[in-house]
């Protein structure tokens, strides 16, 4: 799988199943996760200039990115988060 652009996909990280205090969250009260690692990234951002900016991303990093951002897609069974190098709040 190859993003376009200045595209990054991600696969999140699993949710935390327990609180600090040691309570349990079931499944169905857990919030999906901000965080995860990149596993793909584009070729860069095209400038107005027609220069593409490479991404300051690569694969392995652990990112954190915007709560209600980016596509979720499942190939083969699999689930994935397909965002925009903008939508990437910091590496990890």
């Amino acid at each position: 799988m190859r993003p376009l652009n200045d595209n990054v996909v991600v696969r999140r990280l699993e949710a935390a199943e327990k609180t600090v205090g040691g309570l349990f969250i079931p499944s169905t009260a857990q919030e999906k996760t901000q965080e995860g690692e990149v596993i793909a990234v584009g070729s860069g951002r095209i400038l107005e200039n027609g220069v593409t900016k490479p991404l300051d991303l690569k694969v392995g990093d652990k990112v954190l990115f915007e709560k209600h951002s980016g596509h979720d897609v499942k190939i083969n069974g699999e689930e994935f988060l397909f965002l925009r190098e903008y939508n990437i709040l910091c590496v990890v």
